[in-house]
């Protein structure tokens, strides 16, 4: 979070280099940081939940999906979160929630049907570790901050092309400091979005190996979720309510990753917010 943060003042700074506006980037960088990510920790749940047709789960239909998270909370000392159903033939399932007390946990229609009772308990306990160990708001916050500095960055770049510096005497285009820190600015308002991103992926990926180690443990039983993740790795169906923007939630990646689940099949992968299923399955097999 320091790191992203300094990355948002950052980009402020070389907004104002940029363009001349004095002192009023790094402040204007901070201010919409801290105002996009107090929206994303009071309303990620609901957002993740509508942009997935995420419905609450019937605890009669669903009874044994209500039972194995009833049993895991215990277990874990956590409080039961919402339970969810998204209608969708793909395996899969998410954690969202700024905190323990305002979590949720949704499961595919898929998922319920292609998982035994021991492989779903190992997904469950899963996604709960992220609801305990707080990885949804960690990863909540992560993107909003990417997205804050990707918006700056555009901005200032549009600015620059359309217009140009409106508020100094001594543009950058001259000679001496101003000179070199102008290019800098551009430097970093060019390279920021692309580092603020591979930042977001780097700790989406370490909170989704923690929360598969957790989950082992929660449950004491490796085999189940090692079982459920091979039987994802083997799936090709893609969840057709997954977007870019909430695919860091899920057990695995939602989006298509094999010319043959869609298109854009490279460039997710390129993006990719979850380790290889490969690894976690080999890391989970070792202990």
């Amino acid at each position: 979070m320091v790191a992203f943060t300094a990355l948002v003042v950052g980009v402020g700074w070389a907004f104002s280099v940029v363009l001349g506006y004095g002192p009023i980037g790094p402040v204007l960088a901070l201010v919409v940081a801290m105002a996009g990510s107090l929206a994303a920790w009071w309303k990620s749940d609901v957002v993740a939940l509508r942009m997935s047709h995420a419905r609450p789960a019937d605890p009669i239909t669903h009874a044994r999906l209500h039972n194995l998270v009833e049993g895991l909370c215990i277990a874990s000392g956590l409080p039961k979160p919402g339970v969810y159903v998204v209608d969708d033939p793909a395996p899969n399932a998410f954690a969202t929630g700024r905190d323990p007390r305002h979590a949720a946990v949704a499961v595919t229609t898929g998922l319920l049907d292609k998982l035994t009772r021991v492989e779903l308990e190992g997904v469950l306990a899963h996604e709960l570790s992220h609801i305990r160990n707080r990885d949804t708001l960690v990863t909540t916050l992560a993107v909003t901050l990417v997205g804050v500095i990707t918006l700056l960055a555009d901005v200032a770049l549009r600015l620059v092309w359309w217009g140009g510096p409106r508020h100094r005497d001594d543009r950058s285009g001259g000679s001496g400091p101003a000179a070199i820190l102008g290019v800098l600015g551009l430097v970093l308002l060019v390279l920021a979005p692309l580092v603020g991103r591979l930042m977001q992926f780097a700790v989406s990926r370490r909170r989704e190996s923690l929360a598969d180690v957790s989950g082992v443990a929660l449950t004491r039983y490796p085999p189940g979720l090692i079982s459920a993740l091979e039987k994802l790795r083997d799936d090709r169906t893609v969840v057709h309510s997954a977007s870019r923007a909430t695919a860091h939630l899920w057990i695995e990646s939602p989006l298509a990753r094999h010319p043959s689940e869609g298109r854009g099949a490279w460039l997710n992968r390129l993006f990719d917010t979850h380790p290889p299923l490969d690894e976690r399955i080999a890391a989970l097999q070792e202990l």
